[in-house]
């Protein structure tokens, strides 16, 4: 599914004196099936853009498309009800959303909520468990019972088995350890990749950009301050710091292993284990040289 922002204004308590600007002339496209990193400080305008994404907030000028849905200050859609079951939404700490008696109820409360067939929530049951990895054994028991990281795949099962078209992932991984944050951003990656979904993670980790994206689009007060790919983002370092942001801590290791040691390895996901064996590979080839 297709998403624009067009010269998107956002005001929050407008003629007030409250009034608050949260998005200032926003531009951008992502396109179906692309995997798309929105990143920024407290206050850029990450949590306001995610609100345009189903329609919880209109703009107050200029235009938001969503597949086939348009929405400006004066129009919106009238099947509303359609857009945001096509687009699912995994806020941080998705777990303290759970308050079902049990965890197969709390799965079927958003299809039961859109209106589909009994048979056909079971169905989408077991297929959104199998996806995240929890245990049918666990259906009948009380999500509350259930240790953190099995609550938090509980509630994004919730989401999946709406079917959404469009997966936002509001810091998905907030509180987890290392551990937990590489299994539940692997699973989104591999959700992504059989489900042909548009992806759009919003995150301050760096590192999650970096190995999951294929485009980066970075806030800075409400504007867009840089969109590219991932090489063309986390290439502009001094731009980057400029707004407090760094670039991936494995791109600063690959970066002084080429200085120190006159390589030119270039990163393409490797893990730390295939960097160590290109520096070795490299290393030789310098020595052969001398």
């Amino acid at each position: 599914m297709d998403i624009s922002f067009e010269n998107v204004d956002y005001i929050y308590q407008p003629n007030s004196p409250f009034q608050f600007q949260a998005l200032k002339n926003l531009s951008f496209e992502i396109k179906s099936g692309e995997f798309v990193a929105i990143v920024g400080h407290t206050g850029s305008g990450k949590s306001t853009v995610i609100q345009h994404l189903n329609g919880l907030l209109r703009p107050t000028h200029g235009k938001t498309k969503i597949g086939d849905f348009t929405l400006t200050s004066d129009h919106k859609p009238k099947d509303m009800k359609s857009l945001r079951e096509q687009v699912g939404i995994v806020f941080q700490y998705p777990e303290h959303q759970l308050f079902e008696e049990t965890v197969e109820k709390d799965i079927s409360f958003g299809p039961a909520n859109f209106g589909v067939a009994t048979e056909q929530i079971k169905e989408r049951v077991k297929t959104s468990i199998e996806a995240v990895g929890i245990s049918t054994d666990l259906l009948n028991r009380s999500p509350f019972e259930l240790s953190g990281g099995q609550m938090r795949r509980v509630a994004i099962a919730g989401v999946l088995a709406v079917e959404p078209k469009v997966l936002v992932l509001d810091e998905p991984t907030a509180g987890l350890d290392p551990k937990g944050r590489k299994e539940i951003m692997n699973m989104f990656y591999r959700l992504h990749k059989e489900k042909g979904l548009t992806t759009i993670l919003v995150t301050h980790h760096m590192e999650d950009a970096l190995k999951f994206s294929d485009k980066v689009i970075v806030l800075e007060k409400g504007t867009k301050y840089l969109e590219g790919s991932v090489q063309e983002v986390f290439s502009n370092q001094a731009r980057l710091n400029k707004v407090q942001l760094d670039i991936p801590e494995i791109l600063t290791v690959v970066k002084e292993i080429n200085n120190r040691f006159g390589l030119s390895i270039d990163y393409q996901g490797q893990s730390l284990d295939e960097l160590a064996v290109q520096v070795s590979v490299g290393l030789k080839g310098l020595k052969k040289h001398e």
